[in-house]
């Protein structure tokens, strides 16, 4: 690659974002930017600008740039990149900014107008030689999947923004969904089911805390956590009040969410090849992301497939890790990385 040339991978997630420098992840932010409307510049960014959220004034603007898993505003996701990038240790060092060589994972079902907006983003920091590699794909490999053989692989990988279903084989989805419900989607739901039973508004920042802090998919959990106390505002007259939310209540609200993608999983499994078939039985489904950590599911989707599930050792950062695989072993997987 030449002195002034590095490489990296990116996450480009639209809950977080996480780079690999090096083989080991040098960066991970939430994919969050604050903007000052007047002067067009980035004032905070990733947690501080979570912070922000709810709490600025009307010259500042806290801006999450990607949506789903895509790009939704080009201008933001360009400076959170770039940003992000320039804060990577080893590149702070170098006296010129250096060339790169940049993989990143993408949801495996954007069009090809989204895919060329996250090629250009990367282009214009410096990115001389960009790739894109899809997250399903991604996710196997950072599990240690051999994803070369003939033999049918099972992904449900739960991000921010989607849920990438995905059967492999042969460097190849076979079939597959990348269905856009996934943990923001519970986020939403959290904060419409809190108007609806308590009569209460509350932000994303609080509905996240709530989802990490008692989130579940089913009622019935062996070792349930205790409720949280959260602080809203009376939708009746705006007044400030305090209310205790349970794994129970959580259950409720993104019951509709849960089940949508049990039936997205469902589905892929029916139009999953019979020769590939006997392989899922065999060695089970592969849970990876952020959202496969919400309790309960493991043993929902066991109970709804009849089939064995496994649930990555590292949710949150098997999407990255793969990626860095593929670029540290950029000949044997370039096959499957998409460029120009």
């Amino acid at each position: 690659m030449g002195f002034f040339k590095e490489e990296i991978a990116i996450d480009l997630g639209t809950a977080n974002t996480l780079i690999i420098h090096d083989n080991q992840v040098v960066i991970n932010s939430p994919s969050v930017v604050a903007i000052n409307i007047k002067s067009n510049k980035l004032v905070a960014i990733g947690a501080q600008a979570v912070q922000w959220e709810g709490r600025t004034h009307d010259e500042i603007k806290v801006v999450r740039p990607l949506q789903d898993g895509v790009i939704a505003d080009f201008l933001a996701s360009e400076q959170l990149i770039k940003t992000l990038v320039k804060q990577i240790p080893a590149l702070q060092k170098r006296l010129f900014p250096p060339s790169l060589r940049i993989v990143i994972c993408v949801p495996s079902g954007i069009t090809p107008v989204e895919r060329k907006a996250v090629i250009e983003s990367a282009e214009r920091v410096n990115g001389k030689e960009v790739f894109l590699i899809d997250e399903p794909i991604a996710a196997a490999i950072g599990l240690g999947i051999d994803i070369s053989m003939p033999k049918g692989i099972f992904i449900v990988d739960i991000g921010g923004g989607t849920t990438e279903i995905a059967v492999i084989s042969l460097f190849g989805i076979v079939c597959g969904n990348s269905f856009r419900v996934a943990g923001n989607t519970f986020t939403r739901d959290i904060i419409q089911y809190v108007a609806d039973v308590y009569g209460t508004n509350i932000g994303e920042y609080t509905a996240e805390r709530i989802k990490i802090q008692v989130g579940s998919v089913i009622e019935d959990l062996k070792d349930p956590p205790k409720p949280i106390k959260v602080f809203g505002k009376l939708i009746a007259n705006g007044g400030p009040i305090e209310i205790e939310i349970s794994h129970v209540d959580i259950a409720k609200a993104i019951e509709n969410s849960v089940s949508r993608m049990e039936k997205a999983i469902v589905r892929v499994l029916a139009k999953t090849p019979p020769e590939l078939t006997g392989d899922i039985l065999e060695n089970g489904i592969y849970l990876a992301g952020g959202g496969s950590l919400i309790r309960g599911l493991k043993e929902r989707l066991m109970k709804t497939t009849k089939i064995k599930v496994n649930l990555s050792e590292d949710p949150l950062g098997s999407v990255v890790k793969g990626t860095g695989i593929a670029l540290k072993k950029f000949d044997y997987y370039r096959p499957i990385l998409e460029d120009h």
